[in-house]
């Protein structure tokens, strides 16, 4: 029964990897995932590593410490669950209304380098503030507006992603796996963003001034859709447009700030937010007909959100969650200490593999190796391993969401992006551990 739920979880992987091929969406081979590790977890309890042991230390009852470990799991993945569906309801508020429109529409430049420069950057500091997969959407959608040719069109999707991960794994909210290891108390939101910013601005800054060198010998600018060509029609007005992106960034931006206030749950202060704008939007719209009306409401928006992504995130952090009731994960933290020793080669290592497997269940499983007494909150350990599984997903196509979401909109092919993305990704990625290292590393 030890070694089933291992193959369980192995095969369910192999069937997440090979969604695109199989056809078969990654969440229901999540969910089933999740489910059966759990049945083999209660039907084997005794033959588990360590988790016996638990078990009998709770005066040898296994089914209420498997019942309360099930309950115990389920209430850390339901914060983040909740985060993420609240997040997603105000950031399609704000799509719906054509807010993010307020910056797409003021990236006017033909010149390539420059071009490239300034979406990078956009890209870095929306994805701390939204997430990187949102960022990455909006930014393709920017780039379909605005470039012609495919070889550019894939370039700059290709630095998008690079710039979406690299935003996302300073900001507590900027990355699934941020927003896990911030809810999970392993990170505050201060440290997080002082610690990792310098390591996270130098993954994109290196891969740029490399683009730069390469590009800038080719002076001819890019072509570009004409003005009648890019019109389309707004059914918001230019009011409605800057509110909702107002009111949307700062409803995002204050979750932090509620949490340290309050010392309540983040996803207690993104419900407030979403409640918030509920009113707002309501009350905008309420003299408009009926049809119009649904058509901005927070109600249209749930039903727009990506609830398979949520639902693949509930089987797969199940999973995690099994693996590590039945003991798994802390057999694997003691095989790594014994390998690699140092937290830099531990992090590294799971940064490189996250570019061929999700980051999220890595982080998960990392969250349930080593716990907070073994490495205490803000310790360079967690803090490090933000940097590492959210930039190292850039190294491939596959590697992170905002990837994914970039090659479905732009149909970026993944032997392209090895060949003329992936290097850049990973010097980034190595020169951001250099300089973190430097930075903590040898000062500690």
């Amino acid at each position: 029964m030890a070694l089933l739920i291992v193959i369980v979880f192995i095969v369910g992987y192999a069937l997440i990897a090979l969604e695109h091929p199989l056809r078969i969406d990654k969440a229901a081979s999540a969910l089933l995932t999740g489910v059966f590790c759990w049945l083999i977890l209660s039907m084997g309890m005794s033959e588990m590593p360590g988790a016996a042991e638990v078990a009998n230390s709770a005066h040898g009852d296994t089914r209420a410490f498997l019942e309360h470990s099930l309950f115990e799991h389920l209430g850390k993945v339901a914060e983040i669950l909740f985060f993420l569906l609240g997040a997603m309801t105000i950031v399609e508020l704000v799509d719906v209304h054509d807010g993010f429109r307020v910056i797409t529409d003021r990236i006017t430049t033909s010149n390539r380098v420059k071009l490239l420069w300034i979406i990078s950057w956009v890209t870095f500091f929306l994805s701390a503030g939204l997430d990187n997969m949102t960022t990455a959407i909006i930014m393709c959608a920017l780039l379909r507006r605005i470039i012609k040719k495919k070889e550019n069109l894939w370039l700059f999707g290709g630095f998008v992603i690079v710039a979406a991960n690299a935003g996302g794994a300073w900001s507590p909210i900027g990355d699934v796996t941020t927003i896990m290891l911030w809810i999970g108390g392993q990170v505050t939101t201060f440290n997080i963003m002082t610690a990792t910013i310098l390591a996270s601005s130098v993954s994109l800054l290196v891969p740029l001034f490399v683009a730069t060198y390469f590009l800038g010998r080719d002076k001819t600018e890019m072509e570009q859709f004409s003005e009648e060509e890019m019109k389309s029609e707004r059914i918001t007005t230019p009011f409605e447009q800057k509110l909702l992106f107002v009111l949307g960034g700062a409803s995002l931006l204050s979750v932090p700030v509620f949490k340290s206030i309050t010392h309540m749950p983040p996803y207690m202060g993104v419900m407030l937010s979403v409640g918030l704008l509920w009113y707002v939007t309501e009350f905008l719209h309420r003299g408009k007909p009926e049809h119009q009306r649904h058509e901005f409401s927070v109600a249209a928006m749930l039903h727009r959100i990506d609830t398979p992504s949520i639902l693949f995130f509930l089987g797969i952090l199940l999973a995690v969650g099994a693996l590590e009731a039945s003991g798994h994960l802390t057999m694997m933290a003691e095989v790594l200490n014994h390998s690699f020793g140092s937290i830099y080669l531990i992090n590294t290592m799971i940064g490189l593999l996250s570019a061929i497997v999700d980051n999220v269940p890595l982080v998960a499983a990392c969250m349930g190796m080593y716990d907070l007494n073994t490495y205490p909150p803000d310790h360079d350990f967690w803090e490090l391993l933000a940097y590492c599984a959210g930039t190292g997903g850039s190294i491939l196509i596959i590697g992170s969401a905002a990837g994914v979401a970039t090659m479905g909109l732009l149909k970026i092919d993944f032997l392209w992006y090895l060949r003329n993305i992936s290097i850049y990704a990973l010097i980034g990625y190595l020169a951001g551990i250099a300089v973190y290292y430097l930075q903590h590393g040898v000062m500690h």
